[in-house]
């Protein structure tokens, strides 16, 4: 029964297109930020900072910019991604969209976005980060990292690599049948084959049975810049990554 009252609610959302959020009153403000927290801060962050998901504390959101879009992104999910739809009532999930506005944009970066450019070429991280185009595959594309993550995450990302690893990214290593290693990054697995891109960006069906000592570690191939720069300088690193928009997009 609740889930067909939660059906007939959403069949009226397309007249709610202009209807101003009904549920913005502080508690309204505390009861979002309870059901945000249980269901969506395992992927977004405790306090909407990001983390798998977007960052959700920046005042921009990738598919939507009203509160009625806010309203059918939350409710109906994103298809093709990790995110589910929040099988709420339209009232509880308008709560959760007054949150999200209350959040605070996030502090500016404390280093130097130039540098952190200099410094990002110099550690060869476009060996495996793409942007806007240019360079590796292997690891994630960097062209709207800024947008889609927290000060906090890059930071982590940059300095402890394996504290987040996204299923995508997880390792591979195997000996086939002329006896040499391999290795590659877990596209796909089933119980009797995996599909992997190798370090040369080739993407390679591998059957188990067909291997020994296949193993899937669920760590990052990325090395921290521990020992490799300094704090000031990992700052600045952060700093590059932030800056890192849609083109056209200021901070």
């Amino acid at each position: 029964m609740r889930r067909l009252s939660w059906l007939l609610a959403a069949a009226l959302l397309p007249a709610q297109d202009e209807t101003r959020n009904p549920a913005t009153s502080p508690a309204d403000i505390e009861a979002g930020a309870k059901t945000f927290r249980s269901h969506c801060s395992p992927c977004h962050g405790f306090d909407g900072g990001g983390g798998r998901g977007p960052a959700l504390n920046t005042g921009r959101f990738y598919r939507a910019t009203t509160d009625a879009e806010l309203l059918r992104v939350i409710s109906d999910g994103v298809e093709g991604t990790e995110m589910p739809g929040l099988f709420y009532s339209p009232d509880r999930v308008w709560q959760v969209v007054s949150y999200l506005r209350s959040l605070n944009a996030r502090p500016a970066a404390k280093g130097n976005a130039a540098a952190g450019a200099k410094l990002f070429t110099e550690l060869g991280c476009g060996g495996c980060h793409r942007i806007r185009g240019e360079g590796g595959r292997l690891g994630p594309d960097l062209s709207e990292i800024g947008r889609a993550r927290s000060l906090d995450h890059l930071r982590q990302a940059i300095l402890d690599p394996n504290a987040d690893v996204r299923q995508r990214y997880w390792v591979v290593r195997y000996t086939d049948a002329s006896g040499s290693r391999r290795e590659g990054f877990l596209m796909n697995e089933d119980t009797y084959t995996a599909q992997i891109l190798d370090t040369s960006e080739n993407l390679v069906t591998v059957v188990k049975s067909a291997v020994r000592d296949y193993r899937v570690e669920k760590t990052s191939k990325m090395p921290s810049i521990k020992g490799k720069a300094t704090e000031a300088q990992a700052e600045d690193l952060v700093a590059y990554l932030a800056s890192l928009r849609p083109q056209g997009e200021s901070r």
